[in-house]
């Protein structure tokens, strides 16, 4: 077997590695926690290893998980949806 056709092999049958934003469960921050974010994401924008540095405990996926749930447009409307 080439290399070529082992690397395809390989690929072919993984599954993907991405994970669908529906199942995501919402993380849950102290208001210190959020007031942080915010404020460093209006300083730094989207660089959420920096950000996550300032937050003992949180990694960089957690805090963009969190920013996207909380300020995504498809979770707004989920979570107005949810409160009616």
């Amino acid at each position: 077997m080439d290399r070529q056709h082992r690397k395809q092999a390989k690929t072919s049958g993984s599954c993907s590695e991405e994970v669908s934003s529906i199942v995501w469960e919402f993380i849950n921050m102290s208001e210190q926690e959020e007031d942080l974010i915010f404020r460093m994401y209006k300083l730094v924008g989207d660089k959420w290893g920096l950000i996550a540095g300032r937050i003992p405990g949180r990694k960089a996926e957690d805090i963009e998980r969190f920013w996207i749930m909380r300020h995504g447009e498809i979770f707004a409307s989920r979570r107005r949806d949810q409160q009616n």
